[in-house]
């Protein structure tokens, strides 16, 4: 009887004891949480008008995104900040304790890291936006979207290239926006008639549908080659539709050539070289021949 009566005692106590910490402190816990509940609804709301807002003054749309998601992140950590200062709870060992975890993820989540790193570089200073057709890494294609950790490009045939964003950051990025540059050049004999060639070529340049008129399509005297002359051309088309209109743009000027008697121009008993990474520029442009190996 006396260990159940102590038993009752012992009971009893904890019960007194947590009907006056409920008294004493309930309120409060319940009031900061609905604070913090509160206060997260607020901050998601005034990072989502903040988005709108870079939005409508013509931001670019990864950077809208950047903005929005910074300030809510800033106001629900001193929304966190506050409701642990209501709890009666110290911040500080917290922050030295943040501060230490956030260097072990550091060195622990390096390359991780280094991409969001040249992620924010690459929002901030807009090196190339949403829609533009970029050249990087050897690979091309129109920009689809821009994240903390990955650039990703949609390709002419559709398909999707997903490149690091520490790989972009230092490197030489050709950005021609909207369009892509088509530079082609070819060699014809020296007695060729250039003179109709060229406007005829810039006929055929200025009446494709897909190319753009501003700037206006470049057709000229390239370079020279023994016995030969080179002509080179430039326009830009659209990314979408690069090598589509490549492909036409040859086909119609072959027939040109043709049509005009004029053929194209190889040294007499050279046949056309390889293009090896051992070459030299004469050898890839078919000026002099590969050196022969003596038996």
């Amino acid at each position: 009887m006396e260990g159940l009566e102590q038993n009752l005692d012992a009971v009893t106590k904890l019960v007194d004891l947590a009907i006056e910490f409920s008294v004493k402190y309930g309120f409060q816990i319940l009031g900061a949480l609905v604070f913090f509940a509160l206060g997260f609804i607020v901050a998601n709301w005034i990072g989502n008008r903040f988005e709108k807002l870079a939005v409508s003054k013509n931001i670019d749309p990864t950077l809208s995104q950047f903005i929005g998601s910074t300030s809510k992140l800033i106001m629900v950590a001193l929304l966190v900040i506050i409701t642990l200062g209501n709890f009666g709870i110290s911040i500080a060992p917290l922050i030295a304790l943040a501060g230490a975890v956030s260097l072990g993820a550091t060195l622990a989540l390096q390359g991780p890291m280094s991409n969001f790193g040249a992620g924010i570089a690459i929002i901030l200073t807009r090196p190339f936006v949403v829609g533009n057709v970029i050249t990087v890494l050897g690979v091309h294609g129109i920009v689809d979207k821009v994240t903390l950790g990955m650039t990703f490009l949609t390709g002419e045939d559709g398909e999707q290239i997903a490149i690091p964003n520490k790989e972009i950051v230092g490197q030489v990025i050709v950005n021609s926006h909207e369009t892509r540059i088509l530079e082609l050049e070819f060699s014809i004999a020296q007695d060729a008639d250039i003179d109709g060639l060229i406007p005829a070529i810039e006929n055929i340049l200025k009446n494709h549908p897909d190319i753009s008129s501003d700037p206006t399509p470049q057709v000229g005297l390239h370079d020279f080659t023994f016995g030969g002359l080179v002509i080179g051309f430039r326009a830009w088309i659209p990314g979408r539709k690069y090598f589509q209109v490549r492909y036409q743009v040859n086909k119609q000027i072959l027939e040109l050539l043709k049509e005009r008697g004029i053929a194209l121009f190889t040294p007499e008993g050279m046949a056309m070289p390889l293009r090896t990474r051992g070459s030299s520029s004469a050898q890839t442009a078919g000026i002099v021949p590969p050196p022969r190996n003596n038996p």
